[in-house]
């Protein structure tokens, strides 16, 4: 989508040049959580991938940039992001494995129907509704904020386009993950992995990444996670690896 009066955009790196994403300038914009969380997903070739909240299509794009040979559909509620999504995978060279469906998780589209995937990724909103004040962009107030759509609705939609077996990964805030386990309890989903990530040694984690498998009752687990930066606040190594060089995040010492 070119920029334009009423919808001024711009157009950010990411994966160290790799991805040429064009973004709102004001509302909803992407930052290193998608990055981080296309990182973690062991994907192969002949796979399929759903971003549920797909925005800009930071997350897909970045995953179809390390992973040949699989396929990504997007499903985003804003009729802007949608359309900077689909621009985005074409302008990268990645139209061909990317799709983008405009639509609402708590009401399946129907092109959706009846359609699992092998892996789900999400980064849901943030917040609860009243506990911040509302942002004034709308796309971002959308990204932000829980809706019509809470983080239980949110959960359980992504466990029900899972196929078999499949695979559920998000990141989200870590004073949050006792309502992510609280809207996993009670799902078809086992094998619960938490990956904390600090910003800083000797701080307490800002974000984790959850995953969970479906039809799977093996126990939750707790793994090492991520110091994001250094106390001078540049990257460290694994995550400059993962943010610069596009390499994946082995969040396990054992397969997924």
């Amino acid at each position: 989508m070119p920029e334009g009066e009423d919808y001024p955009t711009t157009l950010d790196h990411f994966l160290g040049g790799r991805l040429a994403l064009r973004q709102p300038r004001t509302g909803y914009r992407a930052g290193s959580d998608p990055v981080f969380l296309a990182a973690a997903v062991p994907a192969q070739a002949g796979e399929t991938v759903l971003d549920l909240g797909s925005g800009v299509g930071t997350a897909g794009l970045c995953l179809l940039s390390r992973v040949a040979g699989i396929r990504v559909t997007g499903l985003e509620v804003q009729a802007q992001l949608t359309s900077l999504a689909v621009a985005n995978a074409q302008d990268n060279g990645l139209g061909e494995r990317y799709r983008v469906i405009q639509g609402c998780l708590a009401t399946r589209p129907a092109e959706l129907r009846g359609v699992t995937f092998d892996h789900v990724v999400t980064n849901p909103p943030w917040y609860e509704p009243g506990t911040i004040q509302a942002p004034r962009a709308d796309s971002k107030a959308i990204g932000h904020l829980e809706g019509e759509a809470d983080l239980g609705t949110w959960l359980k939609a992504a466990v029900k386009y899972l196929r078999p077996k499949g695979r559920l990964w998000l990141i989200h805030r870590a004073d949050h993950l006792g309502r992510i386990l609280a809207g996993l309890d009670g799902l078809t989903v086992g094998e619960v992995r938490v990956v904390p990530i600090w910003p800083k040694n000797n701080r307490a984690a800002t974000r984790v990444l959850v995953t969970a498998r479906k039809d799977s009752k093996a126990p939750l687990e707790i793994l090492p996670g991520l110091v994001a930066h250094h106390d001078d606040g540049s990257y460290t190594d694994q995550a400059q690896a993962i943010l610069r060089d596009a390499l994946a995040w082995e969040i396990s010492p054992h397969a997924v």
